[in-house]
């Protein structure tokens, strides 16, 4: 990772543990409540036009080209038009989010229409016939940013605009709209089957595989990394790095590691699923239970087909929701049994759950319950999928960015000098393979209708 996101991922770890009570300044001071008001207006604006008709507000998105087909066809008037209605729309929100959250607009603002410029890169990139039919767009965003981060470095100007966290909060905030609530609830008791019994064991395990086997003095980076890669990459890094004081540089090695490996998960896991004829609701919790990023998800889930995508978030969801517990439990076991020095152990409440919350999973409920209560009864499927078709686009436009940042964000010089002597990386393979393993088993037991009968998944 860069330096500056380093420093970001840093600070944000310390916000997890000094919180000591909510202030209502947090409402629009912190990125994940600012991801769920930039969401809800994107939902609202969305379900607006289309409702009223009164205008559009569709996204810019790129047919596919290649096939017959040029590229200048399309590059016309009108969708240039809508590709900078698209620039205006996200520049608007993400900026006033970041002057929200102290960042300087001067500096942002030309920062993201750098980044927005490598996102339409990528999406041209990815909807050229033969490339779009093998690789996902995720893939092309994260092999741009790399290119950039690897080669010619990334620009001190551009840095600002590298938020790979603040995108996707936001981006899954809008996909709350497409789960309906009738999902949670049909898929409720499978998903904490899968996620609630199995990562607190692959946390344990990578635990004593990490500082028993390979007896790795490092003990706040082997839990870091324990729960990057059982929860949910790098948010679950950043709770559990806070509680278990972590320094800066173990933070940065676990994010790194865990980002490498849900790039390589994320376009080989739905292509190992397909092969095995494993269907898209077994392969859908098993890609939500496996792929640390939420945003890797969506994709992966994507790449095997809607009900995919509909458990794989699902999953994720469900398993995002331990990160205060986990977190809680983090600080408790490091205060209690890890630190030596009494002075330095901190206070541990129950409250610590609620601070230690990814706030951005309450706005992806709060969207799906939105539009089962209320927009689902009053205007009627039809339009339900009519909203979700405009929405789906700014979703797409979040990911890209974030995946994009991803690449930015990911320097193979600075991981190499971190490894350690290899003993990281063995960590994170042998933790994610029992990670697979254990959760193959859970969706077998729960999911192949041997054992349960299947759930409904309306779409």
């Amino acid at each position: 990772m860069s330096e500056n996101n380093t420093n970001i991922a840093a600070v944000s770890a310390e916000e997890y543990v000094t919180t000591e009570k909510f202030k209502v300044s947090d409402l629009w001071k912190q990125e994940d409540w600012l991801a769920i008001w930039i969401g809800f207006l994107v939902i609202v604006a969305g379900a607006v036009s289309v409702l009223t008709g009164t205008f559009d507000f569709s996204a810019a998105n790129f047919s596919t080209w290649g096939n017959g087909n040029s590229l200048l066809d399309q590059l016309n008037g009108a969708f240039l038009g809508k590709l900078f209605l698209t620039f205006v729309i996200l520049a608007v929100l993400f900026t006033v989010g970041n002057v929200l959250k102290g960042t300087s607009a001067v500096k942002y603002l030309p920062a993201f229409l750098g980044l927005f410029v490598l996102a339409v890169i990528v999406r041209l990139i990815s909807a050229e016939y033969t490339l779009n039919r093998y690789l996902e767009w995720a893939f092309w965003a994260i092999v741009v940013g790399l290119l950039v981060s690897n080669t010619v470095g990334v620009p001190k100007w551009l840095r600002p605009a590298v938020q790979t966290e603040f995108y996707i909060k936001a981006g899954l905030v809008i996909m709350g709209f497409s789960v309906l609530f009738s999902n949670i609830v049909n898929f409720g008791l499978y998903g904490l089957g899968i996620a609630w019994i199995v990562t607190p064991i692959v946390i344990i395990f990578m635990w004593y595989f990490g500082t028993r086997v390979l007896k790795i003095d490092n003990k706040p980076f082997v839990i870091t990394i324990a729960t990057a890669t059982s929860v949910c990459g790098t948010s679950a890094a950043i709770a559990s790095g806070a509680a278990s004081k972590a320094k800066k540089t173990d933070l940065s090695l676990a994010v790194s590691i865990s980002i490498i490996f849900t790039v390589i998960m994320m376009v080989f896991e739905p292509v190992i699923i397909r092969a095995v004829g494993l269907g898209e609701v077994m392969g859908g919790a098993l890609i939500g239970g496996t792929v640390d990023s939420t945003g890797a998800v969506t994709v992966a889930g994507t790449a095997l087909g809607e009900t995919a995508q509909t458990v794989a978030v699902l999953v994720k969801s469900i398993q995002n929701i331990l990160i205060g517990f986990i977190a809680f439990a983090v600080a408790v076991f490091f205060t209690t049994h890890v630190e030596k020095d009494s002075n330095s152990a901190q206070r541990v409440t129950a409250a610590e759950i609620w601070y230690r919350l990814p706030k951005f999973i309450l706005g992806f409920f709060a969207a799906s319950l939105a539009a089962s209560f209320i927009v689902l009864p009053a205007a009627g499927s039809d339009a339900v999928s009519a909203i979700n078709k405009v929405l789906d686009q700014y979703k797409n436009w979040a990911f890209v960015l974030a995946f994009t940042s991803i690449g930015l964000d990911t320097n193979f010089k600075e991981i190499k000098d971190q490894l350690q002597g290899g003993k990281p990386l063995v960590l994170y393979v042998v933790g994610q393979l029992f990670n697979i393993v254990l959760t193959f088993a859970a969706v077998y037991i729960l999911l192949s209708g041997k054992f349960f009968p299947l759930p409904n998944i309306a779409l």
